[in-house]
């Protein structure tokens, strides 16, 4: 997420805010799902999705179960039905969606899935999950003991992801036994002393100046100092998402349709969703739900999205209801290509820097870049579909020349649809997804996915980042020269 659409987050949450703000058996016999899933969502499935997890989550948990979905469901219905009626329009529905579901409700939902702050413990469904898709041994055994620091530091936007992708490396390396980890969320950990233990550093999602200490720059050219001379003496960098979303910053206001104004203004939850839920939910096409078919189209939403036939969605599962909202013709703001590095050492170094991504969950086919290298094998067969927020990097500071690319977008199989969101492409059209490169004597491994916990769950991903580790640490070897020369 930018930090453009983050500050207007807080912003619109903040003007709102005074306005009033146990698994279930999986049945036997399932309904069908509700309707064709589309492989993009715009802001409106967003924020829709985002609400409606958020007002069904009765207890709070973090996850919601098909009782809590379908009494959701069933309090709109009642609210929205004057006098008692059996039945309910769209018109009378929207009042009764927006109260249920206001905007005030996005501030927490935007920070950390709800919980605040920094968190440092990951849900335990997500850790579950990504334990069960962990790959049972390594590619290469390590040449002598290794130690990994992982930095779940970020300094700007915060991803609910990072306490995972940090116990994720951590599991890696013990399940393994190639590597082991150390957690930390202080920059205070990166100094030239306490490096000398480790073999590398994982970069869990880092945003902003995640290195810097804003009252003292003698502490921050420290920390700086002490990072790329780690690297360039011999050892490793890797990194996972948001790691280059740090030192960079837009070089003017978000251009093109929207301007810079406030992309909520116009959001509405019963304007979005209740055509939806009369669209999917009317079985006798009267354009009206009655009790019995909104409890059906409750039951039709968490089928289509309980694909683990779990009981229980957690928010990352939840969020592709998102591709279920039809999108809007106008993409939310953007900046064009005009990111400048601020750090221009670390941006050479990580690979390049953000400028814009297609929203959690946007559909993206992988296409392999090196098949020969050890850090693709993995993905030979079938191309592999993610589902993310899927980034975008600036121009001037992400090449082939400057990186091996492991991985990319395949450009070619995203619909014109979905391609029309993003305002300002790059010329090219070339969107790396994970990269290795030489840093002086060192080694350094970027993975673009990560931003979604469902992306920890991929068997694949994680034996892409058990190979990058690897690589990084100096044990597997790989042709890490430039793509383009």
């Amino acid at each position: 997420m930018t930090r453009t659409l983050v500050a207007l987050v807080a912003a619109a949450t903040s003007a709102l805010v005074c306005t009033t703000a146990t698994s279930l058996p999986v049945e036997t016999q399932q309904p069908a799902p509700a309707s064709k899933q589309s492989t993009s969502a715009d802001l409106n499935g967003l924020l829709a999705s985002t609400l409606l997890f958020s007002a069904a989550d009765a207890n709070k948990d973090n996850a919601i179960t098909r009782d809590e979905l379908k009494a959701a469901l069933d309090r709109w219905f009642t609210a929205s039905a004057a006098g008692g009626a059996a039945t309910v329009t769209s018109e009378a529905l929207i009042p009764a969606l927006d109260a249920g579901m206001p905007m005030s409700a996005l501030a927490s939902a935007f920070n950390m899935g709800g919980r605040g702050g920094q968190p440092q413990t990951p849900e335990p469904q997500s850790v579950e999950a990504m334990m069960a898709a962990l790959p049972a041994s390594a590619p290469v055994k390590p040449v002598r003991p290794r130690k990994v620091l992982v930095l779940a530091r970020a300094a700007g936007f915060v991803h609910s992801s990072i306490p995972l992708a940090a116990k994720t490396i951590e599991a890696l390396g013990t399940k393994t036994g190639a590597w082991e980890t150390t957690i930390s969320y202080d920059a205070k950990d990166i100094t030239a002393d306490n490096l000398k233990q480790y073999d590398a550093v994982f970069l869990a999602s880092t945003t902003g100046a995640f290195l810097d200490d804003p009252g003292d720059p003698t502490v921050t050219d420290a920390r700086r100092k002490a990072l790329l001379e780690f690297v360039r003496g011999g050892k490793g960098l890797a990194g996972i998402h948001a790691a280059s979303d740090s030192y960079h910053s837009s070089g003017g206001p978000a251009a093109g349709r929207g301007g810079g104004g406030n992309p909520f203004a116009a959001f509405s939850a019963g304007k979005t969703l209740a055509p939806l839920m009369i669209g999917q939910g009317d079985k006798n096409g009267d354009q009206r739900l009655d009790r019995s078919e909104m409890a059906g189209l409750a039951d039709a939403w968490f089928n289509t999205l309980d694909t683990r036939r779990s009981g229980r969605l957690t928010q990352p599962d939840f969020a592709m209801f998102a591709l279920m909202v039809p999108k809007t013709a106008v993409p939310v703001a953007q900046d064009p290509d005009d990111q400048v590095g601020t750090w221009p050492d670390f941006n050479r170094l990580i690979g390049g820097y953000f400028k814009f991504h297609w929203l959690d969950p946007q559909q993206v086919t992988i296409k392999v870049d090196d098949p020969k290298s050890p850090l693709t094998v993995m993905f030979k067969g079938p191309q592999l579909v993610a589902h993310d927020e899927i980034y975008t990097m600036g121009a001037k500071s992400w090449s082939r020349e400057n990186v091996h690319v492991l991985t990319s977008i395949d450009y070619g199989k995203m619909s014109a649809e979905d391609r029309a969101l993003e305002e300002h492409p790059r010329a090219d059209r070339d969107y790396g997804l994970s990269w290795i490169r030489r840093e002086g004597e060192g080694r350094v491994f970027y993975e673009a996915l990560g931003h979604s916990e469902r992306i920890y769950a991929m068997r694949p991903i994680l034996e892409h980042l058990l190979a990058g580790m690897q690589y990084v640490l100096g044990d597997l070897k790989a042709d890490d020269s430039p793509s383009k020369r």
